[in-house]
C-alpha cells in the first residue's frame, strides 16, 4: 500500500470513526439546512471542509503550522456551536448564494481548525 493509500484509508477512518463524533456533529450542524435535493451544496460543504482540514494537517505535519492541543479542543466545540447558530438565526431563504458563500467560507476555515485538532492526534 502506497502512502497516498494509507492516508486516505486513515482519513476514511477518521471520519467515519464514532469516537472523532466532532466531525459528524460539525458536518450535520453545517447541512441540516439543505434538502437532499440541493445535493450540490451539500457536496460543496463538505469539500470545502474537507479541503480546510487537509491543508492544516499537512501544514501542521511539516511543522509549518503549530497551535497547542487545548486551544484547537476548545475551538472545535465552538465551531460546532457557531455553525449551529449560523443556522437558527441566518435562515432567510431570499439570499441563498449569499448564505452558501458564507456556509462555504466557515466550513473552510472551520476545516483548518477540525483539521489542527486531527494533526494532535496523528
Amino acid at each position: 500500500m502506497g502512502s497516498f493509500d494509507f492516508y486516505v484509508e486513515l482519513g476514511f477512518k477518521h471520519i467515519s470513526d464514532f469516537a472523532g463524533y466532532d466531525h459528524m456533529l460539525f458536518l450535520v450542524a453545517l447541512c441540516a439546512i439543505y434538502r437532499i435535493q440541493q445535493w450540490k451544496s451539500i457536496l460543496v460543504l463538505v469539500t470545502a471542509f474537507t479541503i480546510g482540514h487537509s491543508v492544516t494537517l499537512v501544514l501542521s505535519s511539516l511543522d509549518i503550522l503549530t497551535i497547542p492541543s487545548h486551544i484547537i479542543e476548545f475551538l472545535i466545540p465552538v465551531t460546532i456551536f457557531l455553525t449551529a447558530f449560523n443556522n437558527v438565526i441566518g435562515s432567510n431563504p431570499t439570499a441563498a448564494g449569499a448564505k452558501m458563500n458564507k456556509n462555504y467560507a466557515m466550513a473552510l476555515f472551520f476545516g483548518f481548525i477540525h483539521g489542527m485538532g486531527f494533526s494532535n492526534y496523528f
